[in-house]
């Protein structure tokens, strides 16, 4: 299963997605073009550095270093073509976000999350398919299976903090304001 052919449908579809995304983006940002420069509200809830640090450990430090122990290390190709891809794409959201957020202070950087998560969750659901009959590989099904987990409850705290992100005024609970 792990041939050429399946390393230039990854390449292909993985491009794919990067330039719908990216073009995307673009045309949010280009269709906010004459909005404020968009800050993050702040200071940031209470629970946001365990929400943070967790998917930094789960999401992004777990997978690279199984990527590295048994894909450089072991050699074991078929771990390093599915997490490559996968950090490919973690990469290329941390650049979008950064650049609406930190270069062009777009207000289209609230969205980049909600045009790469879904995407993830497929690449996610794809790389276990693609396992599924690799035995020797249950152990990786397992921590795309928990990948999936993480990325949702982040997809869902994400979609809480909408109206946070867009400045939505909320009324003081028991003032009736």
């Amino acid at each position: 299963m792990f041939s050429v052919n399946l390393n230039l449908y990854l390449f292909l579809e993985n491009l794919l997605f990067l330039l719908g995304a990216t073009l995307v983006i673009f045309m949010m940002a280009w269709g906010w073009r004459n909005a404020q420069p968009y800050t993050l509200p702040l200071p940031f809830p209470g629970w946001y550095k365990i929400w943070f640090l967790s998917v930094q450990i789960l999401g992004a430090l777990v997978p690279f270093l199984v990527m590295v122990w048994w894909g450089l290390i072991k050699g074991e190709y078929r771990v390093l073509t599915i997490l490559g891809w996968y950090f490919f794409n973690l990469g290329m959201q941390i650049i979008s976000e950064s650049l609406t957020l930190r270069k062009y202070q777009s207000i289209a950087w609230v969205m980049v999350p909600y045009i790469y998560l879904p995407y993830r969750f497929w690449q996610l659901y794809e790389s276990w398919s693609i396992l599924n009959r690799e035995a020797e590989l249950i152990w990786l099904q397992y921590l795309l299976l928990l990948e999936i987990v993480v990325w949702a409850i982040n997809y869902l705290l994400d979609v809480s903090q909408l109206p946070r992100l867009w400045y939505w005024e909320a009324k003081a609970e028991g003032t009736g304001q």
